[in-house]
């Protein structure tokens, strides 16, 4: 007999996997996002992993981090397979999703869409190749109401205030009020100075003025006006005065500075430093046409975006001739998820979601009991595992302990015994009824 080759098992790098006490809790936040997202009545929507690569591509901006589908033996005579990948964001399949349903959907279209997605990117804090997304979006024929610009923010900063994070702040702008300055001062590629801007975290204001003087075209004048609109910050309507102040006018500046003003007088009462306007923040997707935000940890100011988002004007454009503007927004979840861990902020609790072992006796009628006893209790809503062989009590406890199984129930032992629990955090035990014993 040969003997057998051994895979030495080693992480894929940028494929995280958690252990059953972290996964657990990442199961819980998903319940809370998913019920976050729900109570403001959008419904869920899952497509498949795979897109056609002419969807995939539509955009053409992420086109080199797709990765493609190849089978380990391919038939030549088949290449149904040739022209698939794993989609790299939510927002693409979700505009051919509607664009294909269109006459099946009722408009506005209110969806929320948690999945995994894979991006063949070099991996690093932060960035993953595989990573769950939590998007949520609202789209409609030819117009969104200016409500959402406000609604969504508020929905994202409900629910990652219920995931009790370590501060961070929503950063919001508005790409009208950008475009319509860059065209104020009389940029001739305002798109070149809308990227330049856009890497301010990255290589700093030295960096992007240099950008703009080089790349863009811009007088250093020009430079100046710009950069000083990028240094704008507010949490009230002090931040139209402040862009005022600097002497630029346009029509659509003046439109993109209302539509931030409405946002932020919308979303006043959310605690003080939790939203503020940037006027820094640009989005590096070029459909981004109105409101846009950046959601960034206070403590950790160079790590990535926690979440994200913005209006659109036709993302749907290249499935369907039909108007489809929408705005949207995502949690990084995995992103935050794991920053937590390696900080040491992650609180984890049990390993296992059962509530209950239930004691499993040598003796075969009694364990019979036992069986039709966790069986009563599971028909009563719990988490109850039998334990799965007839070992000495205290090993089983012990099993129960090590699994941080909260409560151990004993079956009659002997004759004279009747059901009892042990609270293995307290170490009381007690007479129980299965038809009345509850937890807590």
């Amino acid at each position: 007999m040969t003997e057998q080759k051994i895979v030495r098992p080693t992480p894929v790098s940028g494929f995280p996997e958690w252990l059953p006490e972290v996964r657990m809790v990442e199961q819980h936040w998903l319940d809370l996002i998913r019920a976050g997202f729900e109570s403001y009545g959008f419904c869920s929507v899952e497509t498949p992993s795979v897109e056609s690569l002419d969807v995939l591509t539509s955009k053409g901006e992420t086109s080199q981090e797709v990765y493609t589908l190849r089978r380990l033996q391919e038939d030549p005579r088949d290449a149904s397979d040739s022209r698939l990948g794993l989609h790299f964001d939510l927002t693409v399949p979700f505009a051919r999703y509607v664009a294909q349903h269109f006459n099946e959907l009722v408009f506005p279209f209110k969806r929320y869409q948690i999945q995994r997605v894979w991006r063949g990117e070099r991996p690093q804090e932060g960035r993953f190749r595989e990573f769950t997304q939590c998007d949520i979006d609202v789209i409609n024929v030819d117009h969104v109401p200016l409500h959402f610009d406000a609604e969504l923010p508020r929905i994202i900063h409900g629910v990652m205030s219920g995931l009790n994070l370590p501060a961070w702040t929503l950063n919001v702008n508005n790409r009208k009020i950008l475009e319509g300055f860059y065209q104020g001062v009389g940029a001739d590629d305002p798109l070149e100075v809308f990227r330049a801007v856009d890497k301010l975290d990255k290589i700093g204001t030295d960096g992007v003025r240099a950008l703009l003087t080089t790349k863009a075209g811009l007088t250093g004048k020009q430079a100046d006006a710009c950069m000083e609109l990028a240094d704008v910050r507010g949490t009230g309507p002090s931040v139209v005065e402040d862009v005022a102040a600097i002497g630029v006018r346009s029509d659509l500046l003046s439109q993109g500075l209302d539509e931030l003003a409405f946002v932020m007088d919308s979303l006043s009462d959310l605690p003080v430093g939790s939203l503020v306007a940037n006027l820094s923040i640009a989005r590096g997707l070029d459909y981004y046409t109105g409101t846009v935000y950046e959601g960034k940890f206070t403590d950790w100011p160079d790590f990535g975006t926690i979440c994200s988002g913005g209006r659109y004007d036709n993302l749907a454009g290249g499935f369907i001739r039909r108007s489809l503007p929408g705005i949207g927004m995502s949690i990084g979840l995995t992103r935050i998820f794991s920053k937590l861990l390696a900080e040491g902020l992650l609180p984890t609790g049990p390993s296992c979601p059962t509530e209950v072992l239930m004691v499993l006796p040598e003796d075969r009628p009694r364990a019979a009991v036992a069986a039709r006893t966790a069986a009563q209790l599971r028909g009563r809503g719990m988490n109850v595992e039998l334990y799965h062989q007839p070992d000495k009590v205290a090993k089983q406890v012990r099993y129960a302990a090590r699994k941080g199984i909260a409560y151990v129930w004993f079956p009659p032992l002997t004759d004279d015994r009747e059901h009892e629990v042990k609270n293995l955090a307290t170490g009381e035990q007690v007479v129980a009824d299965p038809e009345t014993w509850g937890r807590g």
